[in-house]
């Protein structure tokens, strides 16, 4: 195994794993703001994420294309297997971006479920809110009153 490889190998390992660990930062700053509605700057947060999900994609694909010069088949075995005995750093490396990778699922699956409560949740304030606006209209469109008579009791009546 030559020298140069295994340090690009290194290398590509290192850069995914920051990579990886950014990502999980910015998963982790986007549930704090959905815990704490504080919601104005997610959409900010969600192109970050994105332009991170596209990088995390060309570093792995870049790890993948240097591992299938020395393993046929990248199986998660192969690959622990292999940097065991040609790559101990790399090996470390490999194991945190595994458990990165993991937790970042995690965190991005939770994040999912907290963004459909808070989207459910404000579907029914906003449904509450246009049935009280419905109810509370005693004018119409064209200026009439809309209140049917008979429909509650009378003013002045005790």
């Amino acid at each position: 195994m030559n020298q140069p490889h295994l340090a690009q190998l290194l290398a590509a390992l290192t850069a995914e794993r920051n990579a990886l660990r950014s990502f999980i930062e910015l998963l982790e700053r986007e549930q704090g703001m959905l815990i704490a509605n504080q919601t104005d700057h997610l959409f900010e947060l969600a192109e970050q994420k994105s332009a991170n999900a596209i990088t995390l994609g060309e570093l792995a694909e870049s790890r993948r294309s240097l591992l299938r010069r020395h393993i046929p088949e990248l199986s998660i075995e192969a690959i622990r297997a292999w940097l065991e005995r040609h790559n101990a750093d790399g090996l470390a490396a490999w194991q945190e971006i595994r458990s990165f990778a993991e937790r970042a699922q995690q965190l991005n699956r939770t994040n999912g479920e907290l963004i459909q409560m808070k989207l459910r949740h404000n579907h029914q304030a906003l449904s509450v809110l246009s049935k009280a606006v419905n109810k509370a209209s005693l004018y119409g469109p064209d200026g009439q009153a809309s209140f049917s008579p008979g429909s509650g009791r009378s003013l002045g009546s005790g």
